[in-house]
């Protein structure tokens, strides 16, 4: 063969390959970036699909679609797991018919939706997920699936199988048919009070496929969709809605942080929506901070005498943001009190205060001693090898890590007995906005109360203090709270249902003033007593015992109170109403559920009701925690009443999101569907969780 022929194939494998491989990265550019579907959740247009966003991913949405608005927000918990929360508004009905009780709202509904991906995409198999949506809700668009999805180049196709809402169509015999003759008819009507979960309309009824396909278009902000839909409309709570296609077609514009949707379906209908997204995981912002101390030209003293103690005090705050209240400085360790108030992040914490130490204690000192403390009690020892940690920081060797030269234990008792400050009383102060709310109500949609926290108090000493704390209302809107006249019998004492009372009555109100009393009375175990004013609602007396070893993903509590329900009118007057309620708790961050907090706590509830209270909470690497709670007792949803038991949503926000200092601060802001009665916990003015979180951190 000649040099020129295997020339000429050499350049046509060259050029061969060159578009092949120009094909591929072309395709990895065009794949389509899932968004949202109308209802909230990764999705077409009105059907879901298998897809996941990255771990962290939030989407707020808004949509329009005729006789229904919906308001959604949708978090990615874990790459395996999507949860979405809606309210929807339905134009077509009225909240009631009582005019005194709901005037002209329109019909609004909440609903929860959840979907696992069991299966991940592969190069021939597709993600493959199951999904259950509104199973909490009313049942207003209750369904199941089953769905799989797969791209290819700038395509993503989708094929599902529904079930309830998604299933109506009644393309094919339900599956499970075969299997046992009960799935073959799912119980009809909505669940009308809602918050029950369905369980037994799972999989049941008539089934249909959904399915479609999302393009990319060769403009990068312009996704297309086309849709088939496995519901007909015919049992829609807005009424019979007329279809004259199951056919959908849409359109999705990126710009920025937002997504804007356009579509038409049903054959008759035009819809549109917005959607802002954000990262939860990857949230941050930027910082005008001082490096830490560099040890590379360390010039220490050489022996304690010439130690500048004021220097080395001052840089552990300015530096380390370490508040010293005790030192002790030998020849061979060095022992420091107080409390972190500047990092979030417990690593960077513990080596900027070491490297202060380092760089101005001598080389006799072995150990380093960080004691962290809250409330005057010291609660972590961490324990640092000098001579490990210098080496480390000075990158003495390839594979040096700060984190492994120090370790966190509870304080000895000979450290314990060391500590001994200045000053162990005196006043203190501080000032918290507050945000409350509550979705859903008949009265009025959204009620809402802001304004100021003022706290205060007095320091015997360590253990014992008297603390006050007044609520400064600026807005609200609890006036059209207005549960008295809902026309139902009130089956349960009335323990949060008269919030209206205690808030729009008073703009100044004396939240809480007792008097608190803790102690570490045993290796890992602490204990509380507390009486007074514990609340907006309730004074009392109680107490609480916890145990938390350092760094455990267990801990265990119990509390009891004894309370009596407070006078509205007057700030300090009680009524006839009383209760003894408490709780056995266990605090859990699961290994296998990474940056999870699950709390349950069982006892008796303010009603007297007795039951359980599970609480969820997933942090973020930013430091965001998104988190959920309900409490099941033996109260019957017909006593409860609308809601059908206790249940609501919080988000908690670092401070230094917003800031370009470092910072320790949160927000909490949460959100509560409806309250009432049944299910309501204590809201204790002091808990042993909080006070001993930096034991085993997960708000820090």
């Amino acid at each position: 063969m000649s040099t020129k022929k295997i020339s000429k194939k050499k350049t046509l494998a060259l050029v061969i390959g060159s578009a092949l491989s120009s094909s591929t990265l072309a395709d990895t550019q065009l794949r389509v970036t899932p968004s949202q579907m109308v209802q909230g959740g990764n999705g077409l247009i009105q059907t879901p699909t298998a897809r996941m966003r990255d771990e962290g991913g939030m989407a707020i949405n808004y949509t329009d679609n005729g006789e229904y608005r919906f308001w959604s927000v949708n978090i990615q918990l874990y790459d395996w797991m999507e949860a979405t929360a809606r309210y929807t508004d339905v134009r077509t009905r009225l909240y009631s018919q009582v005019d005194s009780f709901s005037g002209d709202q329109t019909l609004k509904d909440k609903g929860l939706d959840v979907k696992f991906r069991l299966w991940k995409e592969s190069y021939y198999l597709p993600d493959i997920s199951v999904g259950f949506r509104d199973f909490g809700g009313t049942g207003f668009f209750e369904s199941e699936y089953v769905n799989a999805s797969k791209s290819v180049g700038p395509f993503d196709f989708h094929l599902g199988l529904g079930w309830g809402y998604l299933g109506t169509a009644d393309d094919i015999t339900n599956p499970f048919c075969e299997v046992k003759d009960s799935f073959c008819e799912r119980p009809g009507g909505f669940s009308g009070r809602g918050g029950k979960v369905d369980y037994d309309q799972f999989f049941k009824g008539t089934t249909a496929f959904f399915g479609g396909v999302e393009y990319q278009t060769p403009w990068e902000p312009l996704t297309l969709k086309l849709e088939f839909e496995g519901n007909d409309y015919s049992r829609d709570r807005a009424g019979q809605l007329e279809q004259d296609s199951r056919w959908n077609v849409g359109a999705v514009y990126r710009y920025k942080d937002f997504d804007f949707s356009l579509n038409y379906q049903r054959g008759n209908t035009i819809g549109f929506g917005v959607t802002y997204r954000f990262n939860m995981n990857t949230a941050s912002q930027i910082k005008f901070d001082d490096a830490p101390r560099n040890l590379m030209g360390r010039n220490a003293p050489s022996n304690i005498k010439d130690v500048n103690k004021s220097r080395l005090y001052n840089d552990l705050y300015n530096s380390g943001g370490f508040l010293l209240s005790d030192a002790e400085i030998k020849e061979d360790s060095a022992t420091f009190y107080g409390t972190q108030v500047k990092y979030r992040d417990q690593d960077e914490a513990i080596e900027r205060v070491g490297r202060v130490a380092a760089s101005e204690l001598p080389d006799s000192v072995k150990t380093y001693h960080m004691v962290d403390n809250r409330g005057g009690l010291p609660l972590v020892d961490t324990q640092i090898d000098a001579e490990a940690f210098i080496s480390a920081a000075r990158y003495e060797s390839v594979d040096a890590d700060i984190t492994e030269t120090y370790v966190r234990t509870s304080p000895s008792e000979e450290i314990k007995e060391a500590y001994d400050p200045e000053n162990t009383s005196g006043f203190f102060y501080s000032a918290d906005f507050f945000f409350t709310q509550s979705f859903g109500n008949p009265e009025d949609f959204f009620l809402y109360q802001t304004g100021l926290m003022l706290n205060g108090g007095y320091a015997l000493n360590e253990n014992f203090s008297v603390m006050s704390s007044a609520r400064v209302t600026l807005l609200d809107n609890f006036d059209k709270f207005n549960f008295l006249v809902d026309g139902e019998d009130v089956s349960l004492p009335r323990v949060r249902t008269r919030v209206r009372e205690y808030v729009s009555e008073n703009d100044v109100w004396l939240d809480t003033a007792f008097l608190h009393y803790k102690d570490n009375i045993a290796e890992d175990l602490y204990a509380q007593a507390y009486a007074g004013y514990l609340e907006t609602m309730f004074a009392g007396v109680g107490g609480e015992i916890l145990y938390r070893p350092v760094d455990s993903n267990v801990a265990y509590g119990i509390d009891i109170n004894y309370v009596k329900q407070r006078d509205p009118y007057s700030q300090t007057g009680l009524e006839d109403y009383d209760a003894i309620t408490g709780h056995a708790s266990v605090y859990w961050q699961p290994e296998f559920l990474d940056d999870t907090q699950i709390t349950v706590s069982a006892g008796q509830f303010l009603a007297k009701d007795k039951g359980v209270n599970i609480d969820y909470a997933k942090r973020f690497d930013s430091g965001i925690i998104v988190g959920a709670y309900a409490a099941f007792t033996d109260v019957s949803s017909e006593e409860y009443g609308e809601g059908s038991f206790t249940k609501g949503f919080y988000i908690s926000i670092p401070t230094d999101l917003f800031l370009l200092e470092p910072s320790k601060g949160r927000g909490l802001f949460p959100w509560v569907p409806i309250s009432r009665d049944g299910g309501q916990l204590l809201r204790r003015p002091s808990r042993l969780i909080d006070l001993t979180e930096v034991r085993s951190p997960f708000y820090d």
